[in-house]
């Protein structure tokens, strides 16, 4: 499936970028949403590309041979933002995208474990060449205690049955190492009850969430962010953020709000932006999807 950028509108719409502004999107990925910026920012703006995912770079490089303004496009993770636009000489930006979803080619077809749809290792790391020492899933799957996989699956998946799973993955480890995604995937049927195994929603999504979550660290990564961004966004600058789970949600709502209360910001929308039925139906992932904009006082 051709990767989709969710909210695309909205995300034009609500940051509004001028001509001549600087853009930074901090999940270039294979540049969607980042085409689209740029064209509004037009030949005298700027467009600032991060992804942690070289391949991900390689294609957005193609694909951004379309913008009318200058493109600088960085690889790394967005926790460590201050250092990457400092060695590229970028002090101010104007307008800030993040959007912190999945494409579908990471999902699908990656190779690297984030879907259950294929059997894949698990890795589930964006840098798809971690190193030896890396954190895996695999690595954790295997090798952390059933109290520490239980808080994971629970807290990062919201998982109601999050300490069952992690005892059916201990227990199945101890006959063979779980090495796929299709083991997991069958260690967590074995305690799923039939009655949700065939729901709206994969039995093995919150699990699998879960896992992302812990290998790439991404809720402490997007709390070192947040903060981060704004320092480097002009005055009456825009930053847009687009969230898919509750979790990373709450982090930027919260973030967002003390910036207001603080007069620090406005908020430019009172409620969350989500995807128009029309979006939906042509692209399920975006259901998930929430786009918050904050402009800088």
């Amino acid at each position: 499936m051709k990767h989709q950028s969710v909210l695309l509108k909205e995300v034009i719409t609500g940051l509004a970028v001028a001509p001549g502004e600087t853009v930074l999107d901090l999940t270039v990925n294979r540049g969607g949403h980042s085409l689209a910026l740029c064209q509004e920012a037009a030949a005298h703006g700027r467009l600032i590309g991060l992804d942690a995912d070289n391949g991900a770079l390689t294609e957005a490089s193609e694909n951004l041979k379309a913008c009318p303004c200058p493109v600088t496009l960085i690889n790394g993770n967005f926790r460590d933002l201050a250092r990457l636009l400092d060695e590229a000489s970028v002090k101010k930006v104007d307008v800030i995208l993040a959007d912190l979803g999945l494409s579908s080619e990471q999902l699908n077809d990656s190779g690297r474990g984030f879907s259950f749809q294929t059997d894949e290792t698990l890795q589930m790391t964006l840098n798809p060449h971690p190193a030896p020492d890396d954190v895996t899933a695999e690595v954790i799957v295997n090798h952390w205690s059933e109290e520490t996989l239980a808080d994971i699956i629970y807290a990062y998946g919201e998982e109601r049955l999050a300490r069952k799973i992690a005892g059916a993955i201990v227990e199945a480890r101890q006959v063979k190492p779980i090495k796929t995604t299709g083991d997991l995937v069958a260690v967590i049927a074995s305690v799923i009850p039939a009655r949700f195994q065939h729901g709206k929603r994969h039995f093995a999504t919150k699990t699998f969430q879960a896992l992302r979550i812990a290998v790439n660290d991404e809720l402490k990564s997007l709390e070192t962010l947040l903060p981060t961004a704004w320092s480097r966004l002009n005055p009456g600058g825009r930053m847009g953020v687009i969230t898919f789970h509750s979790l990373e949600a709450r982090i930027v709502k919260n973030f967002f709000r003390d910036l207001s209360q603080k007069k620090e910001g406005e908020i430019l929308a009172k409620h969350a932006i989500r995807a128009g039925r029309p979006e939906v139906l042509a692209n399920p992932r975006s259901r998930s999807a929430q786009l918050r904009i904050i402009r800088k006082i």
